[in-house]
């Protein structure tokens, strides 16, 4: 471990930290897995959400999105003021990229995506905390790191290449699935175009590569560990969401996997 990561002792917290988010994430995906999904998207239901209050999707999503880009922004404010001249490169570029992901996750929010749904706003909160939580423990870590003996193995070239591949990737796929209805409208259709042809969801696909090139760029344990656990969550909830389209499109392509071409 420590030939490619920070030493993962250096604070009792962030171990910590580390093992409640792995299990909460263990949870989320199992739930995924047998059926009890988290209530947005084609899987919100008026009939099924226990939340006395929802949300129009798009105000539900930037309450998601909204305050961890606060927290980067003013992080990387503090960061540029001359008393943590001092800082390593790596904070300022661990920093940089979580600004720009929740950027981009607010510019779709509000110019890309099409919204029909709601979302309870339970699990907007739920979902706000933990990009919160994502994105002030990733920056704390490499704080507590800086100081720290380099890891052996340098791999930020490879983390960058796989974070611009999986945020570059994943627009694209958001903006295919934008294509396929108007503002307001709630039929789902099957996707098509790029790799919808082979798996139904590859949006899905490139963020798992997007959050392990930032876990890549960091080298320290939460990321990491949060990068491992959203796959997995992510892989149940395409898995859900293959099961969701074959339940309702008689036509849906049987060839067509849920997350990885060809296997699953």
């Amino acid at each position: 471990m420590p030939t490619f990561l920070f030493s993962p002792f250096s604070s009792p917290f962030l171990l910590a930290l580390s093992s409640l988010t792995m299990l909460s994430i263990l949870v989320l995906a199992t739930s995924e897995f047998l059926g009890r999904h988290l209530q947005y998207s084609k899987f919100w239901s008026p009939k099924t959400s226990s939340n006395k209050i929802h949300l129009p999707s798009r105000s539900a999503m930037l309450l998601c999105y909204v305050p961890a880009f606060a927290v980067a922004s003013i992080s990387l404010f503090l960061l540029l003021l001359p008393r943590y001249n001092n800082s390593s490169t790596r904070i300022f570029l661990i920093n940089s990229l979580l600004l720009i992901h929740f950027f981009k996750r607010i510019f779709e929010v509000v110019f890309v995506h099409k919204y029909g749904n709601k979302m309870g706003l339970s699990e907007a909160i739920r979902v706000s905390i933990t990009y919160v939580l994502l994105t002030a423990s990733t920056i704390y870590s490499q704080m507590v790191s800086q100081n720290l003996e380099e890891p052996q193995i340098d791999l930020r070239a490879a983390g960058l290449a796989m974070y611009w591949i999986g945020i570059t990737g994943n627009l694209y796929h958001h903006v295919l699935l934008a294509k396929l209805r108007k503002e307001g409208d709630r039929e789902y259709r099957i996707p098509r175009g790029g790799m919808f042809e082979v798996i139904v969801c590859p949006h899905y696909l490139f963020e798992m590569v997007e959050f392990l090139g930032l876990a890549f760029v960091s080298q320290t344990l939460f990321p990491m560990v949060f990068a491992f656990g959203s796959a997995l969550f992510l892989i149940g909830r395409s898995y859900a969401t293959r099961n969701w389209y074959v339940s309702k499109f008689e036509d849906f392509p049987r060839h067509v996997k849920a997350i990885l071409p060809f296997v699953f």
